[in-house]
């Protein structure tokens, strides 16, 4: 089989009503090399870059779980783009993103999120298909 490791996906399979940043990036924790007093950061497998996560609310009101953690690999921690005032939350979308499945210590089939990058969400797609108008 050609598919090997995470499955490309689009943002829009993933969540198809959006998503929501209910916080900020924080760095992973490499559970295997930090101790009670020494932090160690995750590195991305691929690219050696530090992983980091943040939590999202799916806006699928037929979503099963609400809320989820996507992971990005950077060299610094990303930003959440700027949201509007008086939301509690932030929209947001992720770019480059792969879905790996797995079986959890439930022994369910679960899902690890993870992208590229983050931005606001329309940002960099294509508008709406422009007309000519004669003067």
């Amino acid at each position: 089989m050609a598919l090997q490791g995470p499955i490309p996906a689009e943002f829009g399979v993933v969540f198809p009503s959006g998503a929501y940043a209910a916080g900020a990036f924080e760095p992973v924790r490499n559970f295997d090399a930090s101790t009670g007093e020494k932090f160690v950061q995750s590195a991305d497998k691929a690219s050696g870059m530090p992983l980091w996560v943040i939590e999202v609310i799916d806006a699928d009101p037929a979503a099963r779980v609400r809320a989820v953690k996507v992971k990005v690999a950077a060299p610094v921690q990303p930003v959440v783009p700027a949201g509007s005032p008086g939301l509690p939350f932030v929209p947001v979308e992720f770019t480059g993103m792969a879905v790996t499945p797995y079986v959890n210590q439930a022994g369910r089939l679960a899902y690890s999120l993870k992208a590229a990058g983050i931005r606001s969400p329309g940002r960099g797609r294509p508008g709406p298909e422009t007309r000519e108008v004669a003067a």
